[in-house]
């Protein structure tokens, strides 16, 4: 066999380097800043903090931390909490807003922890980006300490419900919106990863968030800019259905509709 063809069966063999995808981190940061004071986004991550149960002095891993607005609950609530996400970018603005937080910059599927050495995992709105979420979920299992608790938290983004003239354009926008990325329907599919995983004890959530007004329009405009930059629809098919939404916004007409799976299960004694 050619040296080339070796190369080329080891690229294909190998697994990939790249667990997550880039990230505009100038417009997640602002999407996030807009949405995690809402009462319905506290009251969820309050909710994910109720199912860690973490003791006082334990410590829990926030994976895909973003900005660090729950690794600061968590530390409040007298434990060590750790944030972690592969964006510099987003670790920058989270070591800025909470200084006395700890933070370091790693992915899913390589925590900076020893095995069974942290007592809670948490991670919200993270599995969705990745292309081997099963890969994440063994990590997790690797770090966590006998019987410590895992809790999930994610939209399923091939479920919005969306108020607008156009059904089928709609329909198509949030699929093509969906399809860009690694695992879009992976929040429905939390439980049986877990089971799959080994965890124990697996129980599982559905919440919902709704957005009316202009609250709906940062979202809506990610879904017309992901589908469109995907090449499902051009950019006249986006940019109308987008006057639309803003349409609606002015007339408080505008409604879009999420479902938000959370799970929780304990690492096998």
């Amino acid at each position: 066999m050619s040296k080339n063809r070796e190369a080329q069966r080891e690229n294909q063999e190998a697994p990939r380097a790249v667990e997550e995808p880039r990230r505009d981190t100038a417009s997640l940061l602002a999407l996030l800043d807009a949405t995690d004071l809402r009462p319905d986004m506290a009251g969820l991550r309050a909710r994910s903090y109720e199912l860690l149960s973490p003791a006082p002095g334990s410590t829990v891993v926030d994976v895909g931390c973003g900005a660090g607005r729950a690794v600061a609950e968590l530390a409040g609530r007298g434990v060590r909490a750790v944030g972690v996400d592969p964006d510099p970018g987003m670790l920058a603005a989270a070591g800025t807003r909470w200084p006395t937080a700890e933070f370091r910059e790693a992915g899913a599927l390589a925590l900076p922890f020893a095995d069974g050495s942290v007592d809670g995992y948490r991670a919200d709105k993270v599995f969705h980006v990745l292309e081997e979420p099963g890969r994440a979920v063994a990590e997790a299992r690797r770090v966590l300490a006998p019987g410590g608790r895992i809790v999930l938290a994610g939209q399923d983004w091939d479920a919005f419900v969306i108020e607008a003239d156009d059904a089928a354009l709609t329909r198509t926008l949030v699929r093509a919106c969906a399809a860009r990325l690694g695992s879009p329907r992976v929040a429905r599919g939390y439980r049986n990863l877990l089971l799959d995983g080994g965890f124990d004890d697996v129980t599982v959530e559905v919440h919902h968030h709704l957005f009316t007004g202009n609250a709906a329009l940062p979202l809506l405009a990610r879904i017309a800019d992901g589908a469109r930059a995907g090449g499902a629809v051009g950019r006249g098919a986006a940019d109308g259905w987008l006057a639309e939404q803003r349409r609606r916004a002015e007339a408080d007409r505008c409604l879009l509709a999420l479902p938000v799976f959370v799970a929780a299960a304990f690492a096998p004694v």
